[in-house]
């Protein structure tokens, strides 16, 4: 029997250990022992944290995993591609590692390639903020987190030092990193790589709560762009990838494009997205089993792109207080056959900072995209 290590435990990972099961792997899970879902689904649960790569190599190698791979978690894919490179695996380099996890390193990897991309400036102990030179207003944010943890829009340079010193404060480096603001509308990009070659999967419209924070509230696919569009958005986005070193596996990109039609790149994860996009949204949208080709290309082979059932559209709808919940509840009542999934937890008083935060979701799909479009906007007339 193959045996393929997963990092992480968490719900985020747990439809990867169960598509590995099914696929007929014997699944072998990293993390720090936390009383997560993986920790009971997986063959065999090590209560090794996830940043512990030189542990997680070691028995990896008494094991003889045959492949490595995790979903969701940019923290995570620093032990996966480190584990593949040592053993021989497929996965991405360790120069790719930090392109891809590091945002300093991935604006410069990107500038360098002319993929086009915001201003940017580390604000690390070094710089100094009264004279930072950029035009207003900017965004700021730690240069290796992701989920909006610690990020924070400014108008002028009034909270600037607050906001570099949130975002040093949640980032394990330490550092932040300064950027123009880019007006536009906010999209996510899911692609599957192997050996180079990329397939551009789906494209998500994201919604958030706007300035400040940026937290998102929902994802809608299939974004609603022309033929024109999606082929200028693979265009750049392969450039990207190509860019920051990402041949093997899920690759998650978050774009702007404003109302002239131009593209720019704000981040690139080289996993897949999170928030059920790539585990739940991408399968029923265009019927391909984005988990299951994560596992492949994890194994060395190629991707299965083989489409099966689908729906017109698809959209996951977040929880933030007790008014989200009513919502759910009524739409759950109102549209019981477009309900995939619900998940919410019991409200209290606590504030929404990023997604890690918020009370829970609900995922519809159906063929009627204007509908499940206007229940992820939370429309309150339907």
């Amino acid at each position: 029997m193959r045996k393929l290590a997963i990092i992480g435990a968490s719900y985020l990972q747990n439809p990867l250990i169960l598509e590995a099961k099914r696929m007929g792997l014997e699944t072998h899970v990293f993390a720090w022992a936390a009383g997560d879902i993986g920790e009971t689904t997986a063959d065999y649960f090590y209560p090794i944290s996830i940043t512990e790569k030189e542990e997680i190599l070691k028995k990896c190698q008494e094991i003889g995993i045959d492949g490595i791979c995790s979903i969701a978690s940019d923290l995570a894919m620093v032990a996966v591609n480190y584990v593949a490179d040592k053993m021989g695996l497929s996965g991405n380099s360790l120069a790719c590692t930090l392109k891809s996890t590091n945002k300093f390193a991935m604006r410069n990897a990107l500038s360098e390639k002319g993929v086009p991309c915001p201003k940017y400036v580390l604000a690390d102990a070094s710089v100094k903020l009264d004279s930072l030179d950029m035009e207003y207003p900017i965004i700021v944010k730690p240069t290796d987190r992701s989920g909006s943890r610690g990020v924070t829009k400014l108008m002028n340079k009034s909270g600037l030092m607050a906001a570099v010193s949130s975002a040093r404060d949640v980032g394990f480096e330490k550092k932040a990193i300064v950027e123009e603001f880019i007006e536009g509308k906010e999209y996510s990009v899911e692609c599957i790589s192997f050996n180079g070659q990329h397939k551009l999967l789906a494209v998500t419209e994201k919604f958030t709560t706007g300035s400040p924070n940026f937290i998102e509230t929902g994802h809608f696919e299939p974004a609603p762009i022309d033929d024109a569009g999606y082929d200028h958005v693979r265009e750049v986005v392969f450039r990207a990838l190509d860019a920051l070193e990402i041949r093997n596996g899920a690759s998650h990109s978050e774009i702007m494009i404003n109302e002239n039609g131009t593209i720019k790149v704000v981040e690139i994860g080289g996993r897949m997205g999170g928030d059920c996009i790539g585990s739940s949204l991408v399968s029923l949208t265009t019927g391909i089993d984005f988990v299951h080709a994560v596992i492949d290309v994890a194994l060395g082979q190629a991707p299965t792109l083989t489409v099966g059932k689908k729906h017109n559209a698809a959209g996951i709808k977040f929880v933030f207080s007790k008014e989200d919940a009513e919502y759910c509840n009524h739409i759950c009542e109102k549209y019981p056959d477009m309900i995939v999934e619900k998940e919410v937890e019991e409200i209290t008083d606590r504030i929404v900072v990023d997604s890690s935060s918020r009370f829970g979701y609900f995922i519809v799909a159906g063929e009627d995209p204007v509908l499940v479009r206007r229940i992820v906007e939370g429309d309150k007339s339907l």
